[in-house]
């Protein structure tokens, strides 16, 4: 295996080596999260079909407008409350948490911690 070479790298390989393990199923899809600079991305996904059922992130028109005056972590939990709503209308209550090869910290615990308010279980 070739060495880490940026963080980008790191994060990648850490993201791969969890997603060996961790796949969304139809009875209980994938909530993958990624966190760029500047905005918060969620998906659920069922990796069996390749679909995304739900999706939500802080370019959302919805969210866009709540997000005026708010940090980053809070934005977060606007997207992860959004995300489960969606998830819920679509029938979906479990899922599994990707956190994407991210620390569980900060924008991604707030995402979670949303969600898990919202009603999804995982």
């Amino acid at each position: 295996m070739p060495r880490v070479k940026t963080a980008r790298d790191a994060r990648v390989r850490r993201h791969l080596r969890v997603r060996r393990i961790v796949a969304g199923t139809a009875a209980r899809p994938r909530l993958s999260v990624f966190r760029s600079l500047n905005h918060v991305y969620a998906q659920v996904i069922d990796d069996q079909r390749g679909h995304t059922l739900a999706a939500a992130s802080t370019l959302d028109p919805d969210i866009r407008t709540q997000r005026e005056g708010k940090n980053k972590t809070a934005e977060a939990a606007l997207v992860g409350a959004a995300v489960a709503q969606r998830a819920k209308a679509a029938g979906v209550s479990q899922v599994v948490f990707d956190r994407g090869g991210f620390r569980f910290h900060g924008r991604v615990k707030a995402l979670a911690d949303a969600a898990r308010a919202a009603g999804l279980v995982f």
